[in-house]
């Protein structure tokens, strides 16, 4: 597959913010791709665009790239043109460069006559999920939880996964409407629910949940948090629902008792994103997951491994700009018994690409959302490659 020219095209993600879509036309017709963007950004991603999407748009239209790309590592010849021209990848911008390779590699599958996952890898796996019901911090307004997400992992396939999350959402709703007086029935940017109510009184909805899941509908589910504390750390970790403060040792300690009272099963970003030792402390009984913390950066999950600060990581393509060194990251995982959790962004679009990524990259998870558009239609096409 050649490339012959490479287009760009300002779109809007679903918080109505600026993102990008590339479209690439080859000798084999004309493919494209997406990219999302984050609201709660770990300070270690790569920047989404150069200065401004236009000028992402503006320098990937100039690329001229006269090789022929018939697998997944034939990419190097497109990060090294970038490279060449823009001294640095990421003066392109990494949801321009992530957005470009998908488009590539989907031109490739359509050549071999494959799925855009099979470009990855001969064989997949289909990972569990990971949905978020309720919501708060950054990601929702007014009156809020301190946490960012409170998140159901059923311990079924996609499907049953998919329509488990569906129950627990409905579920939720009802559970607010009558134990928060100021519920609204609105949903924050991941179309997770608002409320008013503190992190304590939701973790024991989520218990009330699961337990009325497993009665009627025979399942096992388990219960997770995105903590997101880089978002309310200053020194110290101030809590405003209720007001609170906790020094760096107390935060552990909370976190800790968290897990064992609610038998939590995943933490994410249970503390600052630079505060490698103390993750160290966690209890790894639960995933302890990094996201803030590593940024899907290779030399920060190098450092979190040494430091034995995390047992599970966050992966997003476009934290890091490189499809390349994404599976290097993935390797490394793997090597070290990492569990890996491949993740939709706060803003997000309408492509599907993360659902092969996920399945190709043989994922331990996904994490998608439950309801929205821009998150069911990952979830239907992990359905779709599961099942073919």
């Amino acid at each position: 597959m050649q490339i012959k020219s490479i287009k760009g095209e300002k779109i809007l993600d679903s918080r109505g913010k600026e993102t990008i879509k590339v479209f690439i036309e080859s000798d084999f017709g004309r493919f494209s791709a997406s990219c999302p963007s984050g609201t709660s950004k770990g300070k270690h991603e790569k920047k989404a665009f150069a200065d401004t999407v236009e000028e992402s748009i503006e320098k990937i239209e100039s690329l001229e790239i006269n090789n022929h790309f018939n697998k997944f590592e034939d990419l190097i010849y497109l990060e090294s043109e970038i490279a060449k021209k823009f001294k640095l990848i990421n003066n392109l911008g990494a949801n321009a460069i992530i957005a470009l390779e998908i488009a590539i590699l989907r031109a490739i599958a359509f050549q071999k006559k494959k799925e855009l996952w099979q470009v990855i890898s001969d064989t997949g796996k289909t990972p569990l999920l990971v949905g978020n019901c309720i919501g708060g911090g950054a990601h929702s307004k007014g009156t809020k939880p301190d946490f960012q997400e409170f998140l159901f992992i059923p311990k079924e396939n996609v499907e049953k996964a998919i329509e488990i999350n569906k129950r627990a959402h409905k579920i939720a709703k009802r559970e607010l409407e009558d134990k928060d007086e100021q519920f609204e029935e609105l949903t924050n940017y991941e179309n997770a629910w608002q409320t008013s109510l503190p992190d304590n009184r939701i973790l024991f909805i989520m218990q009330e949940i699961k337990q009325e899941i497993e009665k009627f509908l025979h399942t096992k589910i388990r219960i997770g948090l995105d903590v997101a504390a880089s978002s309310f750390f200053n020194k110290t970790y101030n809590y405003k629902n209720p007001e609170k403060i906790r020094n760096k040792e107390e935060q552990v300690r909370y976190i800790n008792s968290l897990i064992e009272k609610f038998n939590l099963v995943y933490i994410e970003d249970a503390l600052d994103e630079e505060d490698f030792e103390n993750f160290s402390k966690l209890n790894k009984k639960a995933m302890i997951v990094g996201d803030d913390l590593i940024c899907t950066q290779i030399d920060r999950l190098k450092k979190a491994i040494k430091m034995k600060s995390i047992n599970a990581v966050i992966v997003k393509p476009n934290q890091n700009g490189s499809l390349l060194q994404v599976k290097k990251f993935i390797e490394i995982c793997k090597k070290n018994k990492i569990i890996t959790i491949f993740s939709h962004r706060s803003g997000e679009t309408q492509d599907s690409w993360l659902a092969d990524l996920a399945y190709g990259f043989k994922a331990d998870f996904m994490k998608s959302g439950i309801i929205g558009e821009e998150r069911e239609v990952k979830l239907r096409r992990l359905k779709e490659i599961s099942k073919s």
